[in-house]
């Protein structure tokens, strides 16, 4: 159902700690214009917990606005089985054309809880669901045994693979074929998890670096791996800067170098400083130094 390059973008802030709308339609047609496949609003990378629920329907609906009829999935993630249904709910009644949805975080639920709790939001909204599997940040494993219950409802449909280990994803294939649509969520194992059969990348640097990104994608479903592994080998010392617990505030930093916009978060997060800024400021402006020239695909 879904395949390709899915941004997972971040939120605009103005000075005043609004929402910066003009600002995100920019940076989400840019995503749109490099040739990006879909986007996916109000993730980890969009501050989701820093939130209110009113401002993710915002954030949806501008996204919908910008995307030219291409899907935009609304993340759900929320402590509360009855809370996630609630907002699953109100993104299907805002025009999301599916979710990505998450375990009840930051509860480390057992796998009978999780895959309730993931099927009772899907059923909730009606809505195709791209399952969030990140053990490694959440703690809670979507185990293949857990997809072959979820997979019984249709409404789920695709699984954004962050476990952090390669081997996941020819599992899921060599167990499930095609049955779900198979995205990387790990920015620096994008490519070799491509390379094993993901048709998929929710992606983070993306939104600072658009066209490269897109490129290695399109690279390597023609073939021309080549061509996609010198892009990558370029990228690689950006993505790291996926891997990371300040992911928002080093892809955010990016987006400043990168696209002119400006890293401002959302308290408790606050933009890098010192030593640290200095560093990922030193990785951001090196590459950008000898950003590679694009082949056309």
């Amino acid at each position: 159902m879904w395949q390709g390059v899915f941004p997972a973008v971040t939120t605009k802030f103005t000075a005043d700690d609004k929402l910066n709308h003009a600002e995100m339609e920019r940076c989400f047609a840019l995503q749109m214009e490099a040739g990006c496949d879909g986007m996916i609003v109000c993730g980890s990378l969009g501050e989701a917990m820093a939130l209110e629920a009113e401002e993710k329907l915002e954030i949806l609906k501008l996204a919908k606005s910008v995307a030219g009829g291409k899907p935009v999935l609304m993340t759900v993630c929320d402590s509360s089985t009855k809370r996630a249904a609630k907002n699953a709910q109100a993104a299907a009644s805002a025009g999301a054309d599916g979710l990505m949805v998450l375990p009840g975080v930051p509860y480390k639920s057992a796998p009978h809880e999780t895959v309730a709790h993931l099927s009772s939001v899907t059923k909730a909204a009606g809505l195709p669901v791209m399952i969030y599997n990140n053990p490694v940040a959440y703690g809670v494993d979507v185990s293949l045994d857990m997809f072959e219950e979820l997979g019984k409802d249709d409404l789920v449909v695709a699984m954004k693979e962050s476990t952090d280990d390669i081997r996941r994803v020819t599992d899921v294939i060599n167990r499930f074929g095609d049955r779900f649509d198979v995205f990387t969520g790990v920015d620096n194992l994008a490519l070799e998890s491509l390379m094993v059969g993901a048709i998929g990348w929710v992606a983070g640097l993306v939104v600072a670096f658009p066209k490269e990104t897109v490129a290695i994608y399109q690279l390597h479903k023609a073939g021309r791996i080549d061509e996609a592994l010198q892009i990558y080998r370029w990228f690689r010392p950006l993505l790291d800067l996926d891997v990371s617990t300040n992911l928002v505030q080093n892809i955010k930093l990016a987006e400043l170098h990168a696209l002119g916009s400006n890293d401002r978060c959302r308290q408790p997060r606050l933009p890098l400083h010192g030593a640290e800024r200095g560093r990922v400021e030193a990785v951001i402006k090196d590459a950008i130094a000898c950003r590679p020239e694009l082949p056309t695909v």
